[in-house]
């Protein structure tokens, strides 16, 4: 079974060089590329790994509230993370008191 530091390492390698791939024109609602809002929210890995009984940390909760409503709603509505339950991702602002709406899911997804 892999470490879970090593897979958040090896998920943070891959998130990195998605963003070096991914050009700033192409900017979304939160001002920036779904990449570079992904990193933001690293914080919140644990709390949105499927079936984690983890609540979202301090650090979680103030990358959730400096994003915004906008741009969380990108992330959950882009295209499929893996390791990330999106019903859970979707939770984020209720569980992190955040002062607005939680997000809907535009489109069914599988994952």
């Amino acid at each position: 079974m892999e470490h879970p530091k090593s897979r958040a390492f090896s998920f943070l390698i891959l998130v990195l060089v998605l963003t070096s791939l991914m050009q700033e024109s192409h900017s979304h609602p939160c001002g920036s590329t779904f990449f570079s809002a992904l990193v933001q929210l690293i914080p919140c890995r644990a709390a949105v790994a499927p079936f984690s009984p983890i609540p979202p940390n301090e650090a979680c909760c103030a990358s959730v509230k400096a994003l915004g409503q906008p741009c969380l709603c990108v992330l959950v509505n882009g295209p499929p993370i893996s390791g990330v339950d999106r019903n859970m991702a979707m939770e984020l602002p209720e569980k992190c008191t955040a002062n607005f709406e939680p997000c809907i899911l535009s489109r069914l997804s599988n994952d």
